[in-house]
């Protein structure tokens, strides 16, 4: 399992939109190479949804922790948990509104003067 950082790469730009860039030693990455690449396969190489997923599979990690601790008068709260799913929620509603209206296919005309047409001699 390997962890590049390569911004001429797809998985480089879903690193980079989702901040994890440090993967140097390879330990310090969240996600695999190959982790990446699953979710760019699911979404047909889109680097917002690719991203979104990985940012919700992150926050997965993330929610079985505390997201506060108290420790005398000392209090801290956390909200990566949050953070990532608002994050994912944002690049999720971006992109449809790229795509908003966009057909996912386009009607094809049949021609129906080209090749064997029926003549009334025929039938």
């Amino acid at each position: 399992m390997t962890a590049t950082y390569d911004i001429e790469t797809l998985v480089g730009q879903v690193r980079l939109v989702i901040g994890d860039t440090d993967v140097h030693p390879a330990t310090d990455a969240a996600f695999t190479d190959e982790e990446i690449t699953y979710f760019l396969t699911k979404h047909s190489n889109n680097i917002p949804l690719a991203a979104a997923d990985a940012l919700e599979a992150w926050a997965a990690k993330y929610a079985a922790n505390a997201d506060t601790e108290k420790i005398g008068d000392y209090s801290y709260a956390q909200k990566t948990v949050d953070n990532m799913m608002k994050l994912a929620k944002q690049l999720r509603d971006a992109e449809a509104e790229l795509t908003e209206g966009v057909p996912v296919s386009t009607w094809a005309e049949m021609d129906l003067t080209a090749g064997s047409a029926i003549t009334a001699e025929e039938e």
